[in-house]
């Protein structure tokens, strides 16, 4: 193996389904933290303090205030290190299909379509070939999992 190769395509293979939605629930918990924040500072700064009534339009913009934070936490992980909390301890990561870190305009795609599509675009890595959904596909990235790495004898010892 060359230096030259990508560490990715070498030590990463895609990631099921099952993996995947390993991640989505270790990040319920972000997530649903994120929206009682969100939500209390929504009833917090309503003169009554009182919840939104449905179909109005404080209420539009509760739920695309709320979609918009779900979407920060989401991109902005991706862009960092390419794995939102609930996708670490998996060892999934979000990458282009050339292995390399995504920019934001197609982690911004990849959120608004799977998150538009209520997760169902997630199903379509049951028949793709490389596991990819929807929302990878018209994104152009691809999750993987990563290899663990192996501990060489030579590395010192944390015990």
């Amino acid at each position: 193996m060359s230096k030259s190769s990508s560490p990715a395509r070498t030590a990463a293979v895609p990631a099921r389904l099952g993996w995947r939605l390993l991640a989505l629930v270790y990040d319920a918990v972000i997530a649903l933290a994120l929206v009682l924040v969100i939500s209390a500072l929504a009833l917090a700064v309503k003169p009554d303090h009182r919840p939104v009534q449905p179909g109005s339009i404080a209420a539009a913009v509760e739920f695309l205030l709320l979609w918009a934070t779900l979407g920060a936490y989401a991109v902005v992980s991706w862009r960092r290190g390419g794995q939102t909390i609930g996708m670490k301890p998996w060892r999934l990561k979000v990458l282009t299909v050339d292995g390399l870190q995504v920019p934001w305009r197609q982690l911004l795609l990849r959120y608004s379509v799977v998150s538009l599509s209520l997760g169902t675009a997630l199903l379509w890595c049951l028949f793709d070939a490389e596991r990819r959904g929807v929302h990878d596909i018209v994104s152009g990235t691809l999750l993987v999992r990563l290899q663990p790495t192996p501990v060489s004898p030579d590395s010192p010892s944390t015990g």
